[in-house]
């Protein structure tokens, strides 16, 4: 089995890894975009003109499913990958966790970037899933792109600011962007005594990576583990320095030093 996941950057990262526990056979290959990033500032068609580049060049490994691992290029490039790559590749997009996470009302944050944040798609998510919940967006202007960089002080930084906008006594966090879960613990810590004990975090990896493994087909799973290729704008590369800030990019690395 074949798994490809394709983002601007290493946000897919918390997918691959997820996938990596579930499948430990599966070759998995990742193409993100260092030319090019970030894709938020981009317009819709720029975006989608990237994240098409990307999927065309990771198609050409003939995975048997491929997951948009951007919250952002699932918003405004998912169509258009759906309409060229299917049904041959199935493709899974990536949603913010609104619906389970607001499932209990009580009061629910959404951290998200700033282009998503007020978005008429999020806004529409909410509306839609929210239900009795008190759901807040919590813009987190700058830390998708220090988790990027593995920059620590940005890190810190950016968590704590959205961390005093998150309204007090929340009571459960959407994680609405792929590079947020690489630092959810650094995210809970900055919470601590603000939003409730054991506050429940609702992420996307797991779920994409499920949805993938069921779309992929039931090849049956095989002793060891996969093989990683790593496509850097449609060149094969390895994996970016920077992933090995995140456990997450340490267990995809895992398998080069074997």
């Amino acid at each position: 089995m074949k798994i490809a996941l394709v983002d601007s950057g290493i946000g897919l990262l918390a997918a691959a890894a997820a996938l990596r526990t579930l499948r430990p056979d599966a070759d998995l290959v990742i193409s993100s975009d260092p030319d090019g990033m970030p894709w938020g500032p981009r317009t819709p068609e720029g975006i989608t003109e990237r994240a098409l580049a990307c999927a065309l060049a990771a198609a050409e490994h003939r995975p048997d499913a491929l997951i948009v691992a951007c919250n952002t290029a699932s918003v405004h490039a998912l169509e258009r990958l759906r309409a060229e790559l299917e049904p041959g590749i199935p493709v899974i997009g990536t949603v913010p966790a609104i619906k389970p996470a607001a499932a209990d009302g009580g009061k629910v944050a959404i951290w998200a970037t700033p282009a998503t944040t007020g978005s008429p798609y999020q806004r529409g998510l909410i509306a839609e899933f929210g239900g009795a919940a008190e759901v807040t967006e919590v813009a987190c202007p700058g830390l998708a792109d220090a988790v990027e960089r593995a920059d620590q002080a940005a890190i810190d930084a950016a968590v704590a600011d959205a961390a005093a906008r998150t309204p007090e006594g929340t009571t459960a966090l959407v994680l609405g962007c792929t590079h947020y879960e690489l630092v959810d613990e650094r995210i809970r810590t900055a919470l601590a005594g603000r939003a409730a004990d054991d506050l429940p975090f609702y992420g996307s990896a797991d779920a994409v990576a499920a949805q993938a493994l069921r779309r992929a087909g039931t090849a049956a799973a095989t002793p060891g583990t996969g093989s990683l290729t790593v496509l850097h704008t449609g060149r094969t590369s390895t994996l970016a320095p920077e992933a090995a800030a995140y456990a997450e990019g340490r267990l995809i690395a895992a398998v080069l030093s074997h």
